[in-house]
């Protein structure tokens, strides 16, 4: 990257965003933020406020007359703005799919307008229910019905994909598009279904960990600072120009382990509680056994490597939860009663798991 680039980065108050926007800046960068401050939180941006490179506009995506103006004074622009969150989706379906599609739309439409190199953001929801893997970037898309509104996420970020690609074919865009898969660190907020930090603030509280359904599925989780350093070799790529990248670990775990891991890491008293789907999302929600992504093409192409692991991220879930409650841990005082369901044992079934999965 020139190191007298400026960047415009959506969603830069975001979990992703800010930790993107700090790399830039350290980089030597110039950043201006658009967010609208719908899920991102400008204390996630306080460390730059000062900084004379570092500028905020409060504004959406869907406004494209700002967007034209911020993206015209850029060099290139990185996408991340979006109704995020299971929660949220399912809450606000119409809302989201709006925001997903017009907004990318817009943003799009600017950076093809100014000959601004564009990295958009997607997601591993657009793989649906294809709970083979690993999964790579030609894996097949299985989704439910158009009815239920957990797929309406995984479809407006499938339009947003084949805008950038048209795009890029036919008008020339400089485009590239970002899979992330499962990611978490420091300012990532439980409040929308995000499973490490919900299970973090339960845990350090001495509350019980909530698992939605049976706790088998299985997942991979990425510090935030690798995929931030993801994000920073596939703008220094040309070869990156036109193509479609995941971005995540490739280290499985249950639900049920991780539950275990964030107890046992967090000292904490907590119990494990079981709600179902209908509870947590409302009828007719769907989910996916499995979920892990294939690397392989982001890896070649950079050299990209992960160098945090599950506890590192885990850790980082917990200092954070500590943070934000300011409260100390329940005591487990000598004699305490054991609280914790044995590990790799399921309470539903009553039967071990079958498998486990290192990380």
């Amino acid at each position: 990257m020139d190191r007298s680039s400026k960047y415009l980065v959506t969603g830069g108050a975001g979990f992703i965003g800010s930790h993107l926007v700090d790399a830039l800046l350290a980089n030597g960068h110039s950043v201006v933020v658009l967010d609208d401050l719908t899920t991102g939180r400008q204390e996630n941006l306080t460390q730059n406020w000062t900084d004379p490179r570092f500028r905020f506009r409060h504004g959406s995506v869907l406004d494209a007359p700002l967007v034209d103006e911020l993206v015209q004074e850029c060099d290139t622009v990185i996408h991340l703005a979006a109704a995020v969150g299971v929660k949220l989706i399912v809450e606000k379906p119409l809302q989201s799919f709006i925001t997903n599609t017009k907004g990318t739309e817009t943003v799009i439409e600017s950076a093809q307008r100014y000959d601004r190199r564009i990295l958009i953001a997607s997601t591993s929801e657009i793989y649906g229910k294809n709970s083979s893997g690993p999964l790579d970037e030609t894996s097949d898309r299985i989704l439910g019905s158009p009815s239920i509104a957990r797929w309406s996420y995984s479809t407006a970020k499938a339009v947003d994909e084949i805008m950038a690609c048209l795009y890029h074919q036919e008008r020339g865009l400089r485009s590239t598009v970002v899979r992330f898969f499962n990611t978490v660190g420091p300012r990532q907020s439980p409040a929308y279904g995000m499973v490490i930090p919900r299970f973090a603030r339960q845990a350090v509280r001495g509350e019980p960990l909530t698992i939605h359904g049976g706790g088998r599925q299985r997942r991979c989780f990425l510090h935030v600072a690798d995929a931030v350093a993801a994000l920073l070799l596939l703008l220094e790529e040309p070869g990156a120009v036109g193509g479609t990248f995941n971005i995540g670990a490739d280290g499985e775990i249950s639900i049920l382990d991780l539950a275990d891991r964030v107890i046992a890491q967090a000292e904490s008293v907590s119990t494990v509680e079981h709600v179902s789907y209908a509870d947590a999302y409302g009828p007719g929600f769907e989910d996916m056994e499995r979920r892990v992504p294939d690397t392989t093409k982001l890896r070649a192409l950079t050299g990209w490597r992960p160098r945090h692991t599950l506890s590192d991220v885990i850790a980082d879930a917990i200092a954070d939860a500590r943070a934000a409650w300011g409260d100390k841990l329940p005591a487990r005082g000598p004699g305490a009663p054991e609280q914790r369901r044995p590990v790799g044992q399921d309470p539903v079934a009553g039967t071990a798991l079958a498998g486990r999965w290192p990380v």
